[in-house]
């Protein structure tokens, strides 16, 4: 985050400094409503770096699933069913992009992996939630959205280790929060945890996508 950054990329400078003060204000007193445009200019401001000086083909899908993170960002402030669906809708878009970028070839680790994910991720939220009733299923139903996109990513041809790793990200952090709700809002590490996995993990996405249609040019 130096002076170059913030002079060629300054809308992804401004989100980085966005994001990691944002969880200043779990411990200061402000409106609700400063606090949600905060917490929601993070990803919002990736969104905005995706368009700079790109307006046109798959920096506008980036730019679309960007946003519908940055709304549920706000919208779950609100309700968590909102939320999950502006969520949602990110996941659809992305799970999109991801398909115009498949890898040709996968090895058989990796087709293990890609195939896993949208297994496994489900049944450990189920199991965190711990619910057989409709909120337990609602959890299941929307992380398997959320482990198609990571699965997505991770076998796409954007960089495994950026993309695909910021989409293992985002289910880490969702896990964490389906285990807040469990244990509460006081356990300070558990909400930085949740904050900066999910952040971190859009920002690894979003960097790697960028990358990668900069070179290809498409």
């Amino acid at each position: 985050m130096d002076q170059d950054l913030a002079h060629k990329r300054p809308f992804l400078f401004i989100s980085l400094i966005v994001a990691i003060s944002y969880p200043i204000s779990f411990y200061i007193n402000m409106p609700d409503l400063v606090m949600i445009a905060w917490k929601m200019a993070a990803v919002g401001c990736l969104a905005l770096y995706a368009l700079r000086n790109h307006h046109h083909g798959n920096f506008l899908i980036l730019a679309a699933f960007l946003s519908f993170y940055a709304l549920g960002d706000g919208l779950v402030e609100f309700s968590l069913i909102w939320g999950a669906i502006a969520f949602s809708i990110g996941h659809i878009i992305a799970i999109y992009l991801f398909s115009r970028y498949r890898r040709a070839q996968l090895s058989p680790s990796q087709k293990a992996l890609a195939c896993f994910i949208p297994i496994i991720v489900p049944i450990i939220a189920w199991a965190i939630v711990r619910s057989p009733t409709e909120s337990g299923f609602d959890a299941a139903l929307y992380i398997f959205l959320l482990a198609i996109m990571a699965a997505m990513a991770w076998s796409s041809s954007f960089p495994r280790y950026r993309t695909g790793l910021g989409a293992i990200l985002f289910i880490v952090s969702d896990l964490l929060l389906f285990s807040r709700f469990k244990i509460g809002d006081d356990n300070i590490i558990l909400n930085l945890s949740v904050w900066y996995s999910y952040y971190f993990g859009v920002f690894l996405i979003t960097t790697g996508i960028v990358q990668t249609i900069r070179k290809k040019g498409t």
